[in-house]
């Protein structure tokens, strides 16, 4: 958290000499904590370098490749390692896509070694050593409605030299999604290395163009917002390690990072018009859930969510984004004067295993600098569904045809320093006890978190709509309910340890979502309509082939899969597979 002395300091920290008593507090008061147990970044001045905005990838037969590179996140760091995809040295061009509009994607491995060599743990599911240099990739389009041989399964692999032709349906509706790298037991490695990028899909109404119909700002005034939280060395290489406590090459269930990541660079700027703008943000972060707000304290309309616009728009000061959760914002800067600056900040205390070991909110993300000059000077509309020029409103919740029960948990290692591990159901993701809803169900799924920390859970193929949550007894739960050892499933009924009535989710949960942060002794529970082979055109449980695995062999799959989205906890067996079946 910031400081008052901090704030004031922000203006001025070019003059604080490198290396001076005034700087290193200067420094605290920016990263906040400096506990012993965790790695922290080099003081870094706030609002260096310019916001980057993210060239545009249009067109229905597409080529990307992720690559090798080196990048400076900040004007006072060196370039270092990292992936980027297409001609970025770090995350990826921005996809815009056409609903009703199929389009491919040929993608190709091009990379050359991994900056994170060293953090590669070959102990997890699927590693071997050669996976530290040989980098097996798995590109995933995170929210489309995919058939399963394009959907970036983790066990279709893409190595060093190869390539795969993804066919994507466009059977999705006007939203914000994003792609990024899947690979077995590697995600964590690939999307902090920089393997991420936004598809923003557009449709008749939410065109992008200046004339759209529902007079949303376009063109300069859309920009799209790629946030993530880094620890950095001196040198300028990225450290995925948050704490002393795990040793290099061991995998970490999680840590906070301390400087605030847009768009590929630290804490930038960007000169904003004095008009509204569309921000199209995303928590492309490994572990942390923030609470977004301007340092102003002025309110913005959430306009909507993971699968696209809410009906109506939500006037609030404050956000909560978990892990891959997206938002589409507008923010006018119209009535602020000539050379005011606002910043995005955040509070969200960090999850209890960060917190246990002196991790702080990070607070900051970035800074806007209002000019003088006017800007995009549209209406922010009272609806945007079910009038003229607009899509239809959100369907109404379907009956509930079925109820499922699953579970998130970290059992613990026992007498063991080993740190816990992270499942779904008590299960391994190798293990053959999976979920398999009937194509054209709706079920209800009461996902219980019986840890200490969120867990946002991301369902691939379908959208979902969140219903609430509820408080769980947890002590009652596992005393009436002993969890057997991992790989036997345990997901017992919840329903007589609820203590409480459902509460609402936030509205703007209301509209389709593809993730949906769980928290603590609770049980979130979410609508889900399967949908059918008719339905999509390709039948969701068809087999298919991944021609490279991770021990270099052709294997059968089939389904998608599920997970929670902390990429630690996801690449260390928190992911299960899932069939829709017939």
């Amino acid at each position: 958290m910031f400081r008052a002395a901090g704030l004031a300091a922000l203006a001025g920290a070019a003059v604080i000499p490198a290396g001076s008593a005034a700087r290193r507090a200067f420094a605290d008061d920016i990263f906040g904590g400096n506990s012993p147990l965790l790695f922290h970044s080099p003081p870094l001045q706030p609002f260096r370098d310019e916001l980057p905005r993210l060239p545009s990838l249009t067109g229905t037969s597409l080529e990307l490749s992720a690559r090798s590179a080196t990048h400076a996140f900040h004007a006072d760091l060196a370039p270092a390692p990292t992936f980027g995809y297409g001609d970025l040295d770090y995350l990826g061009p921005t996809i815009e896509s056409v609903q009703g509009q199929p389009w491919t994607l040929r993608y190709t491995n091009t990379t050359d070694s991994n900056p994170l060599a060293a953090d590669v743990d070959t102990s997890l599911h699927g590693m071997s050593e050669h996976d530290r240099h040989l980098t097996p990739t798995s590109l995933h389009l995170h929210g489309a409605i995919t058939r399963p041989d394009s959907d970036g399964h983790s066990e279709m692999l893409v190595r060093p030299g190869e390539s795969l032709t993804h066919s994507f349906s466009g059977l999705n509706d006007a939203a914000g999604l994003w792609y990024h790298d899947h690979a077995m037991s590697m995600t964590r490695i690939n999307v902090y290395a920089g393997l991420v990028g936004v598809n923003l899909v557009r449709d008749q109404f939410d065109s992008g163009l200046p004339d759209n119909s529902l007079g949303l700002p376009s063109g300069e005034f859309e920009v799209p917002l790629v946030l993530q939280e880094k620890i950095m060395n001196p040198d300028g290489s990225m450290s995925i390690r948050s704490n002393i406590t795990v040793p290099q090459g061991k995998w970490e269930g999680g840590g906070t990072g301390d400087v605030g990541v847009v768009n590929g660079k630290i804490w930038p700027t960007m000169e904003v018009a004095r008009g509204l703008y569309r921000f199209r943000i995303v928590n492309a972060g490994s572990y942390s859930v923030w609470n977004l707000f301007l340092s102003n304290r002025q309110k913005f309309w959430v306009i909507g969510n993971d699968g696209g616009l809410l009906d109506a728009p939500v006037l609030t000061d404050s956000i909560r984004l978990a892990p891959a959760e997206r938002v589409d914002v507008l923010v006018d800067f119209g009535a602020l004067q000539p050379g005011e600056l606002v910043e995005l900040r955040n509070d969200e205390p960090p999850p209890a295993q960060a917190a246990s070991l002196g991790a702080v909110p990070m607070p900051l993300f970035c800074q806007f600098r209002v000019a003088s000059g006017r800007g995009f000077a549209g209406d922010v509309m009272t609806m945007y569904r079910g009038g003229k020029g607009q899509p239809a409103l959100l369907p109404a919740l379907p009956p509930v045809q079925a109820q499922r029960t699953v579970t998130v948990n970290q059992p613990s290692a026992g007498l063991s320093l080993a740190p816990p591990m992270m499942t779904l159901n008590n299960l391994r993701y190798s293990d053959p006890d999976i979920e398999m809803p009937a194509q054209g169900a709706v079920e209800q799924w009461n996902i219980v978190n019986t840890t200490l920390e969120p867990h946002p859970i991301h369902l691939h193929l379908v959208h979902f709509r969140t219903i609430g949550r509820a408080p769980v007894d947890l002590v009652a739960y596992n005393r009436d309910n002993p969890r057997p050892d991992v790989g036997v499933k345990w997901a017992p009924d919840v329903e007589r340890y609820v203590t409480g009535p459902t509460g609402p989710p936030a509205p703007w949960e209301a509209g389709a979502k593809d993730t949906v942060n769980t928290y603590p002794g609770t049980v979130t529970r979410i609508l889900v309509r399967f949908p059918t082979a008719d339905e999509l055109g390709f039948d969701p449980d068809a087999t298919f082939s991944a021609a490279s695995s991770h021990h270099g062999m052709s294997a059968e799959l089939q389904g998608y899969m599920w997970h929670c989205h902390m990429l630690d906890h996801e690449d260390h067996e928190m992911m299960l597979r899932y069939r829709v079946v017939r």
